[in-house]
This record gives structure tokens, sequence and C-alpha cells, in this order.
């Protein structure tokens, strides 16, 4: 298993890689693809040596090779946070099928949380092909449980739209479509992640109020981080804590 999970945090840094471009480029309208990875001040392409996942930015004290421009820990910090998730997903969930709907899964979310934290904003170009993809993968991954996640992600999508409308400056559509795609990937273990990001977004607003007293009321908070969490909380321990709940409280 070791080696299972030593390939999967691999996988994990050099998706992360891919990943700081996406967070980078797509709500700049540029395209993920081309050109190749490139000194975001002086323009100048990265060397292949230059762009090893962590290692390189360690190697070259977090500076430009060519210019020598400070590089933001935030690189490596979406690599190694990618490669941790996929190997402990891996630890948790084991090396079986089921990794094609959450190693994506994970991947979005970091994505997402990325792009959120920065413009606030959970863009369609992600979300909606996450969505699509989810479908199939559930379909293909777990054909008899499909039912269970088509119903959690339209039962997610109502709720969040009422909570949207009932206290519009609480969530955006953003935070609707990407909570209803998580029922896509979770099923039923879509509701303790979604108590997860509900009890994280509260204790930051509390901790963020209590620093900066009332004008932080009137601060946009980037739901789609909690989300994130609480997607990551459903892929490690949502059956468990969906059994927990159960077997504690309905027997």
């Amino acid at each position: 298993m070791g080696a299972e999970i030593a390939a999967a945090a691999l996988l994990g840094a050099l998706i992360g890689s891919f990943l700081n471009v996406v967070i980078h480029r797509l709500p700049r309208g540029d395209s993920v693809l081309t050109p190749g990875s490139r000194c975001p001040s002086c323009g100048e392409p990265l060397r292949a040596f230059d762009n090893v996942p962590v290692l390189s930015w360690l190697l070259l004290r977090g500076r430009c090779r060519s210019c020598g421009t400070r590089i933001s820990a935030r690189y490596p910090a979406v690599e190694l946070l990618t490669a941790t998730g996929f190997a402990v997903v891996v630890a948790v969930r084991g090396f079986d099928d089921g990794l094609w709907l959450e190693l994506p899964f994970v991947a979005c979310l970091i994505a997402l949380a990325g792009i959120d934290l920065d413009h606030k904003l959970l863009p369609n170009k992600i979300v909606y092909p996450m969505a699509i993809y989810g479908l199939v993968a559930s379909a293909v991954v777990d054909t008899g449980a499909l039912p269970e996640h088509l119903l959690a992600g339209a039962g997610v999508l109502v709720f969040l739209l009422l909570a949207v409308l009932a206290y519009p400056s609480g969530m955006g559509m953003g935070d609707v479509k990407l909570g209803g795609t998580m029922g896509l990937y979770l099923g039923v273990s879509v509701v303790p992640a979604l108590l997860t990001a509900f009890l994280t977004g509260t204790v930051f607003g509390f901790a963020v109020i209590a620093r900066e007293g009332a004008q932080a009321r009137k601060k946009a908070v980037p739901f789609g981080i909690f989300l994130a969490v609480g997607g990551l909380i459903g892929v490690l321990a949502g059956p468990e804590l969906i059994d927990l709940y159960e077997s504690n409280f309905l027997n």
C-alpha cells in the first residue's frame, strides 16, 4: 500500500503544478494549455528543471532564476496540498476504482478554492465540466448508487438555492452550483460535507468579527473555500460519519 500512496502523492504534486496554472490563468480568460509555464513577472519560460513541483521552488529559494522576482509560496503550497490530498485519499479509501471519482473531485475543489480565495469566484468553466464528469464517473464506478447521487445533487441544489434567495448576501449562485455538484460525487455523504462547510464558515466568520469588529460584517466571505473543506471531509469520512449518526441516533 505504501507504493500506491507514494504514487498518489507524486501524481498529486504534478496535478498541483497544473492547478497553479488554472488558478492563475483561468479567471483572467487565458488558456491553461498554452503558452507553457513562465515567470508571472518577466514572462521568461521556465526550464524543465525549474518546474519540478515544490523542489524547484525550494532550490531557487522562491525566486525566478531569470529576474530574481519573488515567487509566491502559494505555488508550492498548492502542490503540497494536492499531493497530500491524493495520498490521504488513497490511504483512507484504498487503491480502487473509486479513485476515478475521488481524485478528480479533490483536484477540482483545490482549484476552485484557490480561485475563490483570490477572486471570490467559482467559474462555470470548472463547475460545469466537473458536474458532467461526476455524473458519468458515478454511473460507471458505482452504477447502483447513481439514483442516490442524483437525488443528493438535486437536493443540495434546491436547499442552497432557497438559502440564497432567503439570504442573498450569504452565498452566491456559484456556491449553489458547486454544492449540487458535490452531491453528484458524494451521494448522501454530502450531508456531513455541508455541515462541515457551514461550521467552518461560521467559525471563520466569528473569528473575523472578533478581530475586526462591525466592519467585518460588510466583507464578502468566499464560501467556496469552506465547501471545498467540507467536500474533502465528505470524501475521507462521509460514510463513517453517516454510520456514526445512524448508530447513535436512529437505532
